[in-house]
C-alpha cells in the first residue's frame, strides 16, 4: 500500500509538470491534438498506479514522449498556417450577416438547441440578435451582435473613464502578495501607509485590494467566537 502512495504521488507530480510544460492552454480551451494527449496521458499514468509490479518508468517514458511531441507540434503550428489548419482546422461560419447557414450546422452535426443553449450562455437568447456567429477550433463560439444589440462603449457615447489601472489583491490571508504589487503599479510603502491610516495589522487582513489609482478595499479576518 505504502508502496502504491509513493508511486502516485510521483506520477502526480510528474504529470503537473507534464501540462505546465505543455502550456498554460491546456488547462483552458483546448485544439483537438492538446485534448488527445491529455486524455492519453492520464490513461498511460493510471496503468503504473494501480499495477505496483508494473515499472514506474513504463509510465514515465511514454509521458515524456507525448509532451515532447505536443511541444513540438505547437512549434510547427506557429511556423506553418498549412500544418496548424491540417491538425485543428479552421473556423465556421454558422451565422452570417444574420442568416443561419444549415448546411454548416450539418456539417457540424450541430443541433439548433445545442446552439441556442452556448447562445444563451453569453447572455443572447434570441438567434434575431445575431449577425454573425462562428464555430472556433476549439469548440467554443464567437458571437457579432446586430449593431442595434450592442451595447454602446465609452468613445461611441463620448464618456471619459477615469484609468484606475488593473486592481489586485495585495494581501490574501494576512501575506502581502508581492507579484501582485508592480501589476496596480503600487509598492509595498503604500500598502504600509493604507493599514497605518486605518489602523489595521497586516495579520489582521484577511484580504486587500489595491489599483493604480489607489483605491482600496480592506476586509478583516473575522474574530472566532
Amino acid at each position: 500500500m505504502f508502496i502504491s502512495i509513493i508511486r502516485t504521488v510521483i506520477l502526480y507530480a510528474f504529470i503537473i509538470a507534464a501540462i505546465r510544460l505543455m502550456g498554460k492552454r491546456q488547462i483552458g480551451d483546448m485544439q483537438p491534438s492538446e485534448l488527445v494527449v491529455t486524455m492519453v496521458v492520464s490513461d498511460i499514468a493510471s496503468l503504473p498506479m494501480q499495477n505496483t509490479s508494473q515499472p514506474l518508468l513504463s509510465g514515465i517514458i511514454p509521458v515524456m514522449v507525448l509532451v515532447s511531441l505536443e511541444v513540438a507540434v505547437s512549434v510547427l503550428m506557429m511556423k506553418s498556417r498549412l500544418f496548424r489548419r491540417a491538425v485543428c482546422g479552421s473556423p465556421v461560419v454558422i451565422i452570417e450577416d444574420g442568416r443561419l447557414l444549415q448546411h454548416q450546422m450539418k456539417r457540424l452535426r450541430l443541433t439548433v438547441d445545442d446552439l441556442s443553449a452556448q447562445l444563451r450562455q453569453q447572455n443572447i437568447f434570441s438567434l434575431d440578435d445575431v449577425q454573425y456567429c462562428l464555430m472556433e477550433t476549439n469548440g467554443a463560439l464567437s458571437v457579432l451582435e446586430k449593431p442595434q444589440k450592442r451595447v454602446p462603449n465609452a468613445e461611441e457615447c463620448k464618456v471619459k473613464i477615469a484609468d484606475n489601472k488593473l486592481e489586485t489583491v495585495v494581501i490574501s490571508d494576512g501575506v502581502l502578495v508581492k507579484p501582485a504589487l508592480k501589476l496596480c503599479a503600487q509598492d509595498e510603502k503604500q500598502v504600509s501607509k493604507i493599514l497605518s491610516e486605518n489602523h489595521v495589522e497586516q495579520n489582521e487582513v484577511f484580504l486587500m485590494t489595491l489599483d493604480g489609482s489607489g483605491s482600496y478595499q480592506i476586509i478583516k479576518r473575522e474574530k472566532k467566537p
